[in-house]
């Protein structure tokens, strides 16, 4: 049963008493909330609907995020890319409150000043997170009355999808294209990003990615165990999106891993990230391979300014601008899609909805007239 007393100016506390529970006391403001609290526990006890709160009162999100990241982010594939975004929500203020605390006013605030600065996409995935967190709380941590306040926050529609190919140097001397017959004109940024790179692994991996349309992270979790130079092929039995893969491999891809071969980078290295590394072909982490990038992108972008300055012309706008690592491979997905046809395209790629494909075909309305004729 309940007791409501009163304990002092604004002060009422509701106690309820119920055989096969222990028993619950809250302190209230008025006497109204102390009698509507102590209803609202009976009858969950009644009905079995009834969990305990307390330790959903007593754990503050910053304990929650640190549990999550021990015992759940550590097992996934981006576990360093979510240690990222678990750091950014253990310093933001909500970090100190108690879960049960946090209400979708206060996720909507920040999600508004967020989106301020950045992309909705990286907002998008910060929410994502959090959701996540709160989930396995209440079907893993014993909080089974936790709300999961992100559930009600509307989520900012994502930007379009970048579709950054790369650009062309308007000055590329036809000499040097003679002297490397498999050059493509195209390639006039990743010439430039390569010989700026200070890293002696970023561009065998640039050129890799723009040849197979391979994921950052498949190409640092690549090893010589799957790796087939006489079929020409490699295997991925891990991929961004959960299934393996097998992707062929053009000429200059088997020319850049019989370098590595060669080099002698398939050195075992020690464990990493709790998991045993051995007989990787590229010895460094995704994150830094997206650091060397950005810094190789700065420093060609620089020194085509000051060439261009030199020689009193005028820097194109386009030229290493905006270019991310990421942008290899949608480069890469157009250049397959004029080999091959979408649905051998989608198998190795590895794209399971067919529709993301059609962005890397050109418009053929013209063809199709002709047809129709």
């Amino acid at each position: 049963m309940a007791s409501i007393t009163e304990r002092g100016p604004y002060q009422w506390r509701a106690q309820v008493r119920r055989r096969g529970h222990a028993s619950q006391s809250k302190t209230f403001a008025t006497k109204a909330e102390a009698e509507s609290w102590a209803n609202m526990i009976e009858s969950e006890m009644a009905w079995g609907a009834w969990v305990s709160r307390g330790k959903a009162k007593t754990a503050t999100l910053c304990q929650a995020l640190r549990r999550y990241e021990t015992e759940i982010s550590r097992r996934k594939r981006g576990s360093v890319q979510e240690a990222s975004v678990l750091k950014i929500w253990m310093e933001t203020a909500l970090a100190k409150c108690p879960l049960v605390a946090i209400r979708t006013l206060d996720i909507a605030k920040l999600r508004d000043e967020w989106l301020e600065a950045y992309k909705p996409a990286t907002v998008l995935r910060r929410l994502a997170v959090l959701s996540h967190v709160f989930s396995v709380a209440r079907k893993e941590w014993g909080m089974e009355s936790l709300p999961n306040p992100v559930e009600l926050v509307r989520k900012p529609e994502p930007g379009d999808t970048r579709t950054r190919r790369l650009v062309a140097e308007v000055h590329l001397e036809t000499a040097e294209r003679v002297r490397n017959p498999d050059r493509r004109a195209q390639d006039g940024e990743l010439d430039r990003v390569v010989a700026a790179s200070e890293s002696a692994l970023l561009p065998p991996i640039v050129w890799l990615a723009v040849e197979t349309a391979l994921r950052r992270g498949e190409i640092v979790s690549l090893t010589w165990e799957y790796v087939d130079l006489p079929h020409r092929v490699i295997h991925l039995p891990a991929t961004g999106n959960g299934t393996a893969r097998d992707v062929p491999l053009s000429s200059r891809a088997i020319a850049i891993l019989r370098s590595m071969k060669d080099r002698g980078r398939a050195k075992k290295s020690a464990p990493r990230d709790g998991a045993e590394r051995s007989n990787f072909i590229f010895d460094i982490r995704g994150d830094a391979i997206t650091r060397a990038f950005e810094r190789a992108v700065a420093r060609a972008r620089k020194i085509y300014e000051d060439e261009c300055r030199m020689a009193r012309g005028t820097p194109d706008e386009r030229f290493l601008v905006d270019l991310r690592f990421q942008d290899l491979r949608h480069e890469a997905a157009c250049r397959l899609a004029t080999i091959f046809p979408l649905h051998e395209l989608a198998r190795i790629t590895g794209h399971k909805d067919l529709r993301m494909l059609t962005r890397y075909y050109p418009q053929q309305e013209e063809d199709w007239a002709h047809r129709l004729a």
